[in-house]
């Protein structure tokens, strides 16, 4: 990201309180700026709240943050339901209306321990994000931060359901610094909240007129043949290579062709350009985690690398 994108400010907030966790930072400017939303599963204590947070506040966005459980309702989500009686000429009728709050006025939302939701109250939920409206009226939400415990014993967690995983663009899995071995970025760490032990007031760096310009934008980035190609040989690539198919992976047609192109020109606008290249291949990974057999995702960034320099070399061949 170079230094006169204007996301390179919420980018600088992240960093300044959060260390490592890129592919969750990342995946975040690229959720708010194609406006799709973002599911990241990882244990407790790996910043998924907090970063949230400091995009929120850094952009001046409202933000509505929920820790979902086995008894939400979906007033808790929406607002308050009013429920009013009254007295006419055929006798008494009960009205109800709901006085819009939580994901219904947020710009940005974060929805902790998704997979804890009961089934009717996350359908309800799930359809709202998805179609950005409550029943006819649209709402002012551009990025949904759905999180979730693993899926190990421990957690007591049970996984998503593929089809309401899917709706979900993003996918991050967050692992903490400790486990991962990432000794240095630990030690970042301590050094960090040594230095600075007291809370940290996120300044406000960016308006939502300057998303709203960059999503107009979206639709321009152009996406010449061989990056259109090179999706369709990563697609090819996983299914006739790697073996994924439709009882393993959740790669379909239409979804997935569509919303890589979108992920695609948001990541080219996020390195300043308006024409996508092969480089933008790349964003794929932040669409793969839970997609694709985890064996399988673990290779893929050899996979997108042998994809890119394969483009590259044709491309240079083809100017000679």
């Amino acid at each position: 990201m170079s230094a006169d994108n204007p996301f390179v400010v919420l980018k600088e907030e992240m960093d300044k309180l959060v260390v490592g966790h890129e592919e969750v930072k990342n995946a975040l400017l690229l959720g708010i700026i194609a406006r799709e939303h973002i599911y990241v599963e990882g244990p407790p204590g790996t910043a998924k709240t907090m970063l949230a947070e400091i995009v929120s506040g850094a952009a001046q966005l409202r933000f509505f943050f929920y820790q979902l459980h086995r008894d939400t309702r979906l007033s808790e989500l929406i607002g308050d339901l009013v429920i009013s009686k009254e007295t006419t000429d055929t006798g008494e009728v009960i009205k109800q209306k709901v006085v819009k709050g939580g994901i219904l006025t947020s710009e940005i939302c974060l929805l902790d321990d998704i997979s804890r939701a009961p089934g009717e109250s996350l359908n309800v939920l799930l359809r709202i994000l998805n179609e950005r409206k409550f029943f006819d009226e649209s709402i002012p939400l551009l990025t949904a931060i759905a999180t979730s415990n693993p899926t190990a014993d421990e957690y007591y967690n049970e996984p998503l359901d593929p089809a309401n995983l899917d709706r979900f663009v993003l996918q991050i899995n967050a692992q903490g610094l400790s486990y991962g071995k990432k000794w240095e970025e630990a030690r970042q760490v301590i050094k960090l909240y040594t230095e600075n032990p007291g809370e940290y007031e996120v300044p406000a760096r960016l308006s939502r007129e300057v998303f709203d310009e960059y999503y107009e934008k979206l639709g321009s980035v152009e996406i010449p043949i061989e990056v259109q190609e090179g999706l369709a040989n990563f697609v090819a690539t996983l299914i006739e290579n790697y073996g994924c198919n439709e009882t393993n992976s959740l790669i379909s047609d239409r979804t997935f062709f569509v919303k890589s192109l979108k992920i695609m020109r948001a990541h080219a606008l996020l390195n300043n350009r308006e024409q996508c290249t092969v480089e933008d291949l790349r964003a794929l990974k932040y669409m793969t985690a839970f997609r694709i057999p985890e064996e399988i995702f673990m290779q893929l960034d050899q996979i997108l690398d042998e994809l890119t320099a394969k483009k590259k070399k044709s491309r240079t061949a083809g100017a000679n």
